[in-house]
């Protein structure tokens, strides 16, 4: 395909998107009936389709129009590229510049790439880094990888990676962080992920559960596993009781197999109550999802003021479980991946103070400027008598 059909192509996938469809599905499907596009193509089309939702207020600005066509002009004129050199109607190029397709440099809000409403959340949350991390939350993220210390060290993962062509480096925030820096779309056929040597996982993601007081013995309970990775993660640093749970269950379905490859056990739960006590319990509950924006653009469009509300209550919900479930002496860690503080230190403190007996013993921060995705992670145990 060329430049100008793949910007043809990222305009229809996009109109599905602000359609309401989700972005992969838009893809997937957009694929499946265009046989003509090899791999390359369909990379290139993703990226677009990404960056442009990412952007997507500022290129509908740029652009003209919050449609397929504006975000793609957009795009264009904020690379500094002439539309018209690809808008030509040939082909399978998009139709020529009209008079509607004029832009606009954006102002406030777009220049930041958020919705209104949130933009005093943010700042409240994020201070004088506001500008600094919404820029961040427009770019691409880096691709992560944990090298699983129960299989490799991280020398011997680096070079196992570059035997299938991946170029990865250590990354400061955990000392089992890899950065890829070549060749991230082999890393799920790669012998080194396939033998259990590393995991995709983001760097910040693993500081969290790096600072984790983890002993060997311990009863441990990752409450919101979803996928496992960081159930995985702790595994991996010590010889645990674990135990994994889910609202939704089907989320775990391939925890088992994963924890196979990495050679570590795990045994989900239905009903964490029944095998409880336990000596930590890591709640990474469900939130707003602002830290890893890069990675789900569309997470932050579709959030909204009742919306983040109602997560709030879940967050005090998942809390307010856990709690009774800790043996004495034991560790509740709360964490989320998300930037506000209305969902992290809001929630803490209010926990806190319904709670009595309760005191944190540490609180901690993470956000894109650090490399990783924003992550918060709060500490917690009962107060002696």
């Amino acid at each position: 395909m060329t430049p100008a059909a793949r910007i043809s192509a990222a305009m229809e996938i996009l109109d599905r998107v602000l359609a309401g469809a989700p972005a992969e599905q838009a893809l997937t499907n957009w694929a499946r009936g265009s046989r003509f596009a090899g791999s390359g193509d369909r990379n290139a089309i993703r990226d677009l389709v990404y960056d442009a939702l990412r952007c997507r207020r500022s290129y509908a600005a740029l652009g003209g129009a919050e449609t397929g066509r504006g975000l793609m002009l957009g795009a264009l004129r904020a690379s500094g590229s002439d539309p018209a050199t690809l808008f030509t109607g040939q082909g399978h190029a998009p139709s020529p510049l009209g008079p509607a397709d004029v832009g606009r440099a954006p102002e406030g809000a777009e220049a930041l790439d958020l919705p209104d409403w949130l933009v005093p959340l943010m700042a409240a949350s994020l201070s004088d880094d506001l500008p600094a991390v919404a820029h961040a939350l427009r770019q691409r993220a880096p691709v992560f990888l944990r090298v699983n210390l129960r299989r490799t060290t991280v020398p011997q993962a680096i070079a196992a990676l570059a035997t299938d062509g991946i170029t990865a480096q250590p990354h400061a925030l955990a000392d089992t962080a890899l950065e890829v820096l070549d060749g991230a779309r082999k890393i799920q056929t790669s012998q080194a992920y396939l033998t259990g040597l590393i995991e995709l996982q983001d760097a910040a993601s693993q500081a969290v559960v790096n600072a984790l007081p983890l002993r060997d013995g311990m009863r441990v309970l990752d409450h919101c596993a979803g996928g496992g990775g960081k159930t995985l993660a702790m595994a991996a640093r010590a010889a645990l009781i674990l135990f994994a749970h889910d609202a939704v269950p089907g989320r775990m379905r391939d925890l088992a197999a994963r924890a196979a490859r990495a050679g570590v056990k795990v045994t989900t739960t239905d009903r964490p109550e029944g095998v409880a006590p336990f000596d930590l319990i890591l709640a990474d509950a469900p939130c707003s999802g602002s830290g890893s924006w890069r990675r789900d653009p569309q997470g932050k469009w579709a959030l909204t003021p009742d919306r983040l509300a109602e997560i709030g209550a879940v967050q005090d919900s998942i809390l307010d479980r856990l709690a009774p479930m800790i043996a004495p002496g034991g560790v509740l860690a709360y964490a989320t991946c998300s930037l506000l503080t209305v969902e992290n230190e809001d929630r803490i403190r209010a926990f806190v103070d319904r709670t009595p007996g309760w005191q944190v013993i540490a609180m901690q921060r993470f956000t894109p400027l650090t490399g990783g995705d924003g992550f918060f992670l709060a500490q917690l145990t009962q107060s002696r008598p």
